[in-house]
């Protein structure tokens, strides 16, 4: 295995550890049905991903490998990195927590439902990345980019974001939780911020940036936003 590979499955193997952790150290148990099938949900897409992208789109697999707030070029977005790691893990935690002391209940249809949705989450990333392969972890525009407006992104600008949308609202769900849906929303908050500075980025630095935004009008969610 090339060094690559062996960096990006380690970090990918750590998220998922961590991940099993903040659900089941937490929960106290691992009699949580709903736990394990969210789990197995984020485990197996993400490494399905991994392995497809690193056989056939190494580039994108390199950008992707530069991530988190140190990584990131504006101060900003730092600061905004930083909220969305503090953010991501409070939302498990609190999910999690709520469905141990049972805080509110979710029926177990909503649960899986929930997953689904996150699967429909993680495939319109999965799309994003196989129609853009300069979908990188930061804000940076590489002098090879190009305007992408075919695929997900004749829908709306940012459909990696819209991706993730789906995963903060429904992760708590799927959890069984429904308070676990406050640092969702203020998940969303950050992610809207972060999508308004990274289009003061692109207008700036993507040529024909702006023209393409003439012709998709919505950031994140078709006739919303």
């Amino acid at each position: 295995m090339d060094e690559l590979k062996l960096n990006v499955m380690k970090r990918v193997i750590l998220f998922i550890v961590i991940l099993a952790l903040l659900i089941f150290i937490p929960s106290w148990t691992f009699l949580y049905w709903q736990g394990w099938i969210y789990l197995l949900v984020i485990s197996i897409s993400l490494l399905s991903m991994t392995l497809y992208f690193l056989n056939h789109d190494r580039a994108l697999m390199e950008r992707r490998i530069k991530i988190g707030p140190q990584a990131e070029k504006k101060k900003i977005q730092k600061v905004i990195q930083s909220f969305y790691i503090i953010l991501l893990i409070t939302l498990v935690l609190i999910s999690v927590i709520d469905h141990r002391f049972v805080l509110s209940n979710v029926p177990n249809v909503l649960n899986i439902i929930s997953n689904l949705l996150v699967l429909i989450g993680i495939y319109i990333i999965y799309s994003v990345f196989k129609e853009n392969s300069f979908a990188s972890a930061t804000i940076e525009v590489d002098k090879e980019q190009k305007v992408i407006s075919t695929g997900p992104y004749s829908i709306v600008r940012h459909p990696m974001y819209s991706g993730a949308l789906l995963l903060f609202i429904f992760t708590p769900i799927a959890l069984g939780s429904i308070f676990g849906l406050i640092p969702a929303v203020l998940l969303i908050t950050i992610l809207m911020f972060r999508t308004l500075d990274e289009e003061k980025s692109l207008n700036k630095e993507l040529s024909g940036y702006l023209d393409y935004c003439k012709n998709i009008k919505f950031r994140l969610i078709p006739y919303i936003w």
